[in-house]
């Protein structure tokens, strides 16, 4: 399982806060392989579930609708938008859900890069400050 900064969490607890459902963080998307490498994904919810924490292994993503999160601190970037847009695929092909929004969570906006990101549709950027220190 990866790491990320407690900002990060801390940005994905305050979006989850504000849509509910079920959360999931880490989710593995996809297994290492000799191939390929694993890939995870920030942080699924599934807004038609129950206001709780659960592990990948718990939940079922097919037939059900996604809210696929990846965090990133700071503006809104290429690095980010790859992940959004790539992760939303994954999801799509390897579980066959419902429905798939796939949220690009930042802390800054980008004017130039936002509207190329969110032309995909399912894909939206959710812009939330940084905290006060």
């Amino acid at each position: 399982m990866r790491s990320h900064s407690k900002r990060e969490d801390a940005m994905i607890e305050a979006y989850w806060r504000q849509v509910g459902g079920t959360l999931v963080a880490e989710f593995p998307v996809v297994a290492r392989g000799a191939d390929h490498g694993p890939r995870w994904i920030d942080a699924v919810i599934l807004p038609g579930g129950p206001f709780e924490r659960s592990t990948a292994e718990l939940v079922a993503l097919t037939g059900q609708d996604v809210i696929v999160v990846q965090a990133k601190r700071d503006r809104l970037g290429m690095y980010l938008m790859g992940q959004v847009l790539f992760s939303q695929v994954l999801v799509w092909e390897r579980f066959r859900p419902k429905s798939v929004r796939s949220i690009a969570l930042c802390e800054q906006d980008d004017a130039v890069l936002r509207p190329l990101l969110e032309r995909h549709p399912g894909i939206e950027v959710v812009v939330l400050e940084k905290p006060s220190s």
